[in-house]
């Protein structure tokens, strides 16, 4: 377990056990969400890397009317 020490500007520094595990990167975009009485910080992706994330899905789905 990694404690952290909330600076006088509200920083945290991410550990580099953490950063090493979640492979983050300087400058990548973290979402800080409050959850039950704690913060949580989500990584964000970044669009381009979703391209194809949906290769292999069927597509026979059956679409409702109004959408074709």
């Amino acid at each position: 377990m990694s404690i952290v020490t909330l600076s006088s500007r509200y920083q945290v520094v991410i550990p580099k056990d953490v950063r090493d595990t979640l492979e983050l990167e300087p400058g990548q975009k973290l979402m800080a969400l409050p959850y039950e009485g704690r913060v949580v910080l989500v990584p964000l992706e970044p669009p381009a890397s979703l391209h194809g994330f949906m290769a292999g899905a069927p597509n026979d789905f059956e679409r409702d009317p109004d959408r074709v």
